[in-house]
């Protein structure tokens, strides 16, 4: 494991020979991964490959077999407000009452007992989170009147009103237009750069936010990858990782991995 100098940042996320098992299979071993503040790591792979597991890890939620994981200079525990968490999408009921600001507050005292004390302090961290978003309009509907789309961007808000340094994002893309995406990945963008918090973000599709990305953790068939993503999505490169034969495609600008039938398409 890397430590910084003295004075110098602490990463926003270190693994160290981390192995990760779940049913009694190994999704991965011996990872070895250092996030500076401000990186962007897009982690791609296919189905089953542990992708959402590793963000269960670094939110305490899922033990590693063996080997190490650090975020933000401390070792990992449950509930913190310096890790911000993006979940994969699901649609509130249309009769959800819960109004959109009232979900962002979430993030700041949702791990405490009882609602949080009003103060001109945390009704301006909503806002600001709010405004980020494009839904500061918005904060006071009841999230089942809002569209998947701004859903989403209130889930973003909830991740963003901690300020945290370490901003965990799983599929946060998944399903919404092209316009949502812009905006989603604009806000995660914006939160990064402002603060040099370090985001992963697990996604299906690399493309939407490729200018965005650092570096790339490429997980399959047990084994992983890690570097740039002109280092790491190539021809040769992907099918060593698979030990078959895997495409890597550019079509009109747009990034394609054409592998087994059970693993093909967008990385």
């Amino acid at each position: 494991m890397v430590i910084p100098s003295a004075g110098s940042p602490a990463p926003a996320l270190e693994l160290s020979a981390a192995t990760l098992e779940l049913g009694g299979r190994v999704l991965w071993r011996d990872l070895d991964l250092r996030l500076a503040p401000g990186e962007f790591l897009a982690v791609l792979g296919p189905n089953g490959a542990g992708k959402s597991s590793l963000l269960r890890a670094v939110l305490g939620q899922q033990p590693l077999a063996s080997g190490a994981v650090r975020a933000l200079g401390r070792p990992i525990t449950r509930g913190r407000e310096d890790i911000g968490y993006i979940p994969q999408q699901r649609l509130f009921d249309r009769d959800t009452a819960l109004r959109t600001r009232d979900l962002v507050a979430l993030g700041l005292d949702g791990t405490r007992f009882g609602p949080g004390w009003p103060s001109r302090g945390r009704r301006q961290a909503i806002d600001a989170a709010l405004e980020r978003t494009g839904l500061l309009d918005r904060s006071r509907a009841p999230l089942g009147l809002l569209s998947g789309g701004e859903q989403q961007r209130a889930r973003i808000s909830q991740a963003l009103v901690s300020a945290p340094g370490l901003l965990l994002c799983d599929e946060p893309l998944l399903s919404l237009d092209l316009a949502h995406q812009r905006a989603v990945s604009d806000a995660i963008d914006g939160h990064r750069r402002e603060t040099s918090a370090g985001v992963v973000m697990v996604t299906h599709d690399i493309n939407p936010v490729l200018g965005l990305v650092d570096k790339v953790l490429y997980l399959a068939a047990g084994r992983h990858l890690v570097g740039p993503p002109t280092d790491v999505l190539r021809t040769e490169v992907l099918s060593d990782l698979y030990g078959t034969h895997v495409d890597v495609l550019n079509v009109h600008g747009r990034i394609v991995v054409v592998g087994p039938p059970s693993e093909s398409g967008s990385p």
